[in-house]
């Protein structure tokens, strides 16, 4: 049995990009590993919240929920601010992510990849999959401590484009779309101007994750501060959301192979 570390931005990210690998990786008896990089500071804080929570405070708990729901079997939060998206006023504070020493980050990553032994880490394609500044620095960080941990194989978790913008039609065509995507276009300028995600071409590998997209769901739903039932990932009906989220897509940085189905522990 293999070790997997998947490293995200900020509390619920794990089950969005990874949370069929996570699942499907635990279920078949490897250990995994979260480690999230910033505490979620800027995200939606909700109208119910307890005053004896904060916004990190009750993200941290989510996370850890979502966690166990996937099968994780440790959580390391680094600790460092949400940067917030690109040109907020929180680009700038000293403790944002996007400000971190590239070093320094990478040491306490590295340090989580030999403590651990990993076999398999998982960070981000190199513009984040839509722009964020936290994201951005996920995928340079993984890559530098991965530098430190020669060892590991690093794979960029990605979105298909082609796969998003197929879903997108077919949610038009079955008149299914929420209002508020209706005008979405994954083709269109994300966060850093780039469109979303990785092309089928600049993808590597498809995983098979469609027999953990009901524990995935499951995971998004621990983050009920951020991803509510009306959300586009939760106003789906369950064999719908495994039909568009039973596939999860990593680009091997090593990699000049077309996209293929396969697994991370091979």
């Amino acid at each position: 049995m293999g070790t997997l570390v998947c490293f995200h931005a900020h509390p619920d990210d794990e089950c969005i990009g990874t949370g069929g690998t996570i699942a499907r990786a635990s279920s078949e008896g490897h250990r995994v590993v979260l480690v999230v990089a910033t505490n979620g500071d800027h995200g939606e804080i909700p109208a119910d919240m307890s005053p004896d929570d904060t916004l990190v405070s009750l993200r941290h708990k989510e996370t850890l929920a979502s966690a166990e729901t996937l099968g994780v079997h440790r959580v390391v939060f680094l600790g460092y601010e949400d940067s917030g998206m690109t040109g907020w006023e929180q680009n700038q504070n000293v403790g944002a992510f996007c400000n971190a020493s590239l070093d320094e980050a990478a040491r306490k990553l590295a340090d989580v990849l030999v403590e651990e032994n990993a076999d398999v880490l998982t960070t981000y394609d190199w513009h984040g999959g839509y722009g964020h500044p936290d994201h951005i620095m996920v995928h340079k960080v993984g890559h530098r401590a991965a530098e430190l941990f020669p060892k590991v194989r690093v794979l960029e978790g990605t979105m298909n484009r082609d796969q998003m913008r197929r879903g997108l039609q077919a949610a038009r065509d079955a008149g299914m779309l929420p209002p508020d995507r209706e005008g979405f276009d994954p083709d269109g300028p994300m966060d850093d101007g780039n469109p979303m995600g990785s092309l089928e071409s600049e993808i590597n590998l498809k995983v098979d994750v469609v027999a953990y997209a009901a524990k995935k769901r499951a995971a998004m739903k621990c983050h009920a501060s951020q991803l509510g039932d009306s959300s586009f990932f939760l106003s789906m009906d369950e064999d719908r959301f495994a039909q568009q989220f039973g596939f999860e897509w990593f680009i091997d940085p090593k990699s000049d192979a077309p996209l293929r189905d396969g697994w991370i522990f091979e």
